[in-house]
């Protein structure tokens, strides 16, 4: 008999995967026009042009053995000195390369680190609002989720909450800043205070605490905002680290884990990832793409484009008397629902041909998220349709 669990997991998709193959039904019935998709956190930014160079290049002058074969399993030497390098400069940390292990994506870094840090039966919080997959990739690591509440409107960490729901078996904190689905970016103040709560409670319980930084938004902040990086707080910190958005690569799955060398018990800890990886079939990460990244480890999209999609839908948004949360980065607009029951707002969207992410698989109720990393023209296109929608609500 096949595993029941896994069952469970594959018959019924994410929130976010269900109504983004809707809009694909949708869009073929009446036309992909006509349907306002603001379901998945697709980039819609072109990536930067030396990604199309440095590709091009290197399939013209590089061996195929060294673009198409297997790397190290923990991925290429000099791929991962120059992440390594690149991180030191600009945040001063003392990184090797062997502080730094290539992954397919941000859900392999997650699902690696997962499986080395937790065993049967150890809790991992995670700060609500949160990315619906944690508690799949917890789960499936032998952990107990453990949802911390946030403060109201700001959505910033509630450290009193988040110190009440600390346990001897506490084993891992996940923290995601910029925050999907938020758009939140967690202040130095509130980062200052979680660790120190860390530190106390590491202290307190003789065992270490991790902290797990998920940081595939990092580089997507709006209006010069300070994104503090968390190893240069805590010294139990691994970084999880995506390039999909950065570069606008989401396809390619590419990414890495990187290993804080202040870790008291970093080597092994390390080692424990380089095990995750085996055990789970996750070495060696995508050949040219990692050869890629050696060379445009800098690069960046033009998150501009962006910042002007969040100014028109929160300026409009927000003029028609809908709540909503100012995103700081990411590309996601978290609205609160015009009633109680984000489902039933989400289904009266629906009706409007305006596709949005209901909120309670995120561990907040009666919201909803728009992602809009989108054409400028699908936003535009939809606010007569936003508009309408809040105007029955009124009514």
């Amino acid at each position: 008999m096949f595993n029941e669990k896994m069952y469970a997991l594959g018959s019924k998709r994410s929130i976010i995967r269900e109504i983004f193959e809707y809009c694909k039904t949708r869009g073929a019935q009446i036309g992909s026009d006509k349907v306002f998709d603001f379901s998945i956190g697709n980039p819609s930014v072109e990536p930067p042009k030396e990604i199309e160079e440095t590709i091009c290049d290197l399939l013209k002058n590089e061996s195929p053995v060294l673009l198409h074969g297997y790397t190290s399993a923990q991925g290429d030497f000099g791929t991962r000195e120059a992440i390594a390098n690149d991180i030191n400069a600009r945040f001063g940390t003392s990184l090797t390369p062997n502080s730094i292990y290539m992954t397919c994506g941000a859900a392999a870094s997650l699902t690696i680190s997962l499986r080395a840090l937790l065993n049967s039966g150890e809790e991992c919080i995670v700060f609500a609002p949160f990315f619906t997959e944690y508690r799949v990739f917890i789960e499936n690591a032998g952990g107990k989720v453990v949802v911390s509440k946030p403060q109201e409107k700001t959505f910033q960490i509630d450290t009193a909450d988040f110190e009440s729901k600390i346990s001897e078996s506490t084993k891992a904190v996940i923290m995601n800043s910029p925050n999907n689905p938020s758009g939140v970016v967690y202040s130095e103040e509130t980062i200052s205070a979680v660790c120190e709560i860390l530190k106390r409670k590491e202290k307190e319980y003789g065992h270490p605490i991790y902290l797990i930084a998920d940081e595939p938004y990092r580089e997507l902040v709006f209006d010069e905002t300070p994104v503090p990086y968390l190893m240069n707080y805590y010294d139990d910190t691994i970084v999880c680290y995506s390039y999909s958005k950065a570069l606008s690569l989401p396809g390619e799955r590419i990414g890495y884990i990187a290993v804080s060398p202040k870790m008291e018990d970093s080597v092994n800890v390390y080692l424990a990832v380089c095990g995750a990886g085996r055990s789970l079939g996750y070495v060696c990460a995508p050949s040219l793409f990692q050869q890629v990244i050696k060379k445009c480890v800098g690069a960046k999209v033009d998150v501009n484009v962006y910042k002007e999609n969040r100014d028109i839908l929160y300026g409009a948004l927000t003029e028609y008397g809908y709540e909503c949360v100012h995103p700081d980065g990411a590309f996601y607009l978290f609205v609160k629902a015009l009633e109680d029951d984000a489902y039933k707002f989400f289904e009266r969207a629906k009706e409007k041909e305006i596709l949005v992410v209901p909120c309670d698989d995120f561990g907040v109720s009666g919201y909803v998220r728009i992602a809009y990393c989108v054409d400028k023209k699908r936003i535009v296109n939809a606010l007569p349709a936003f508009k309408a929608l809040a105007e029955e609500y009124k009514k």
